[in-house]
């Protein structure tokens, strides 16, 4: 049984069948053909509220022929104690999977650990999966000559700006080295990158690993894509005003995307905030892919689900 709790979860070799079988669900959905999940049960346990992560994940259950079931803490024994191996343990005995959004990433570790089903990860507050490689096959779509999509990816430069100790840089971080990226990161030296990320990269022998600068334009220089997110993110709002003061410098403007390449792409995760980690010209440039990003998270996620599910 395979489980998808953060990108190393896929090694290099299966990560071309999965960017391909992406692909072909987005250009066969309108048949409807590809139904692995049929006549399957999988939950989706949200701890955070959500848009996106959501909505793509329960039309994605259903286009592959699943019921997607929607739980929440506070509608469960959770919310009065119960512990999370024994939710697994009970969750186990009724579903074919579970999609789990929540705060602390030994949340899903444990369910994964305890329970009999596969588990995938819609993000914790060390990562968020399915959105970095959401994006890495939005990216390969754009570069590839339409044959080997994720071979594309191999030797681009990525650079992302802002919290750089964030669920999303860390994503970025595993996804681009899997994929052959290099990956620069500028913010405040307080959100520098942090030292589970640094273990993480260690332990996977990852060769490319990552640079970290507080130097905007020294990140960005021959960037393909220049990425940020949101820089106060849910659990983050006591910070708030500090967030905001540090990374001011650190914002997304056409003066910083210029110091990059001429057909550098804009990537965001949504929701975006205008006026702060990004301004409004560049969300609504040429650039700006934000919505393609947005739209695939629905095709990767099935192919994930779908091959969890084969593997299962």
């Amino acid at each position: 049984m395979k489980h998808f709790l953060a990108e190393t979860d896929f090694t290099r070799d299966e990560l071309p069948a999965l960017f391909n079988l992406a692909r072909d669900l987005k250009r066969g959905r309108a048949d409807g053909s590809s139904r692995p999940l049929e006549s399957q049960t999988w939950a989706m346990l949200f701890f955070k509220n959500s848009t996106r992560t959501r909505i793509s994940f329960e039309v994605g259950i259903h286009e592959l022929g699943g019921h997607p079931l929607m739980l929440d803490r506070d509608s469960m024994q959770l919310n009065r104690g119960e512990s999370v191996a024994d939710t697994a343990r009970v969750l186990s005995r009724y579903l074919h999977g579970v999609v789990i959004r929540t705060f602390e990433h030994e949340i899903i570790e444990e369910f994964a650990e305890s329970g009999s089903i596969p588990v995938v990860n819609a993000l914790t507050d060390f990562l968020h999966p399915c959105q970095s490689f959401s994006d890495l096959f939005t990216l390969a779509e754009r570069w590839s000559d339409g044959r080997d999509l994720f071979a594309s990816l191999k030797g681009r430069k990525m650079t992302y700006l802002g919290d750089c100790d964030s669920n999303m840089s860390n994503s970025l971080i595993l996804a681009a080295n899997l994929a052959g990226m290099h990956i620069s990161l500028a913010g405040p030296a307080e959100f520098a990158p942090g030292e589970a990320i640094h273990q993480a990269v260690k332990e996977n022998g990852f060769e490319n690993g990552f640079s970290y600068t507080e130097n905007v334009a020294e990140a960005v220089a021959d960037a393909d894509v220049v990425y940020t997110d949101v820089w106060v993110s849910m659990g983050d709002e006591t910070e708030a005003a500090l967030r905001l003061e540090k990374m001011a410098p650190y914002q997304v403007t056409a003066k910083v995307m210029h110091g990059a390449r001429k057909d550098t792409c804009f990537m965001h995760c949504l929701p975006a905030h205008p006026g702060q980690e990004v301004t409004q010209e560049v969300l609504d440039s040429p650039q700006s892919i934000v919505f393609d990003e947005a739209e695939n998270r629905l095709h990767m996620q099935k192919a994930i689900l779908a091959t969890l599910a084969g593997a299962g």
